[in-house]
């Protein structure tokens, strides 16, 4: 970008016609400096190039003169600079690893897709919303922080791709528990939102209560987005000593009704995932609502571009002066 900082100089450019007015007015009233008494003989002789020329030097004063006016006006050249100030938001995954988890009604496993789903949504944030963090808590009957609050999004997605299913003396729902734990987490922290998202297919049966979670959340203020997995036309496998595997119409074991009371007291939602779609457009509108606020600042950084202007109008001059002496110079 080119701007002048004070272009008001440009009306010094109305001088260079005034001067050369002047000048040739002062040329024709002028004194002649030989006289002749007769001019005839003179009018057949066609003008040199050195006479034509003459002129040419007061030209290249006036174009000098021109050149010094533009570099008064000070032209500088821009560079435009962007500054991006993001704040960004803090947010807790919350995942259920309980054994249930690994019902194949959804392709391959419930657990499989949700952390699928998971990995996506955390690449989603890589583009403009680099300054979220995003932690993991796992739970079944007991929970523990997977990975803290991160703005490394690649370390994040592989401990995503390393999570399990819980092993048999460890089995449980230990809703409330894993709630805390991201609260916990989250208590300190100084981000404009703080969120947490718990994705679970069962009901408590192990740990703290999820009312209380949900006052711990209320009072740090952790909105809660809660996501139960109850797949459609839910068929339940298992083992039958005469038959072997088989499948059998299974029971929706998400208790809605708190899941719902817990996102209500927080400020947050509550989403039934029916299947592997579903639960990605869930997580599609929880980006929607969770927005990073991003401001960007705009400014130019100026270089002077004068200096090569006044050598210009220097060299006209110094030019102006080496004719006018030498090669054009008028005698007398």
């Amino acid at each position: 970008m080119i701007r002048l900082l004070h272009p008001w100089f440009l009306l010094g450019l109305l001088l260079v016609p005034l001067l050369y007015y002047l000048w040739r007015e002062i040329e024709r009233s002028g004194r002649a400096r030989i006289i002749f008494s007769d001019l005839g003989p003179f009018k057949a002789v066609r003008p040199s190039l050195r006479v034509r020329m003459r002129h040419g030097l007061i030209g290249l004063r006036l174009l000098a003169v021109a050149v010094l006016v533009i570099a008064l006006a000070r032209p500088q050249h821009g560079n435009k600079t962007q500054e991006i100030i993001s704040k960004g938001i803090d947010i807790m995954i919350v995942l259920d690893t309980s054994t249930s988890m690994s019902q194949d009604d959804l392709d391959p496993n419930r657990l499989a897709v949700a952390k699928k789903v998971i990995a996506d949504f955390i690449t989603g944030r890589e583009t403009g919303k680099q300054n979220d963090r995003i932690g993991l808590v796992v739970f079944s009957k007991i929970a523990f922080t997977q990975c803290p609050l991160t703005v490394d999004y690649t370390i994040l997605r592989q401990i995503v791709g390393r999570v399990q299913f819980t092993r048999r003396e460890f089995d449980g729902t230990a809703i409330g528990t894993g709630l805390a734990t991201a609260v916990s987490r989250l208590k300190d922290s100084t981000a404009k939102s703080k969120v947490v998202i718990l994705v679970t297919d069962g009901e408590n049966n192990a740990g703290l209560d999820p009312m209380t979670a949900a006052g711990l959340a209320e009072a740090t203020k952790v909105k809660v987005y809660t996501v139960g997995v109850v797949p459609a036309g839910l068929m339940q496998k298992v083992q039958d000593a005469l038959f072997g595997v088989r499948y059998v119409p299974g029971m929706v074991n998400v208790d809605e009704t708190q899941m719902k009371e817990i996102a209500k007291s927080t400020g947050g939602l509550y989403f039934r995932a029916s299947d592997e779609k579903g639960l990605v457009e869930i997580f599609k509108e929880i980006d929607q609502l969770e927005k990073t606020e991003v401001k960007v600042k705009e400014f130019y950084r100026y270089s002077e571009l004068y200096a090569p202007w006044v050598a210009l109008a220097l060299g006209l001059l110094l030019v102006e002066q080496i004719f006018g002496r030498t090669w054009l110079r008028r005698l007398p």
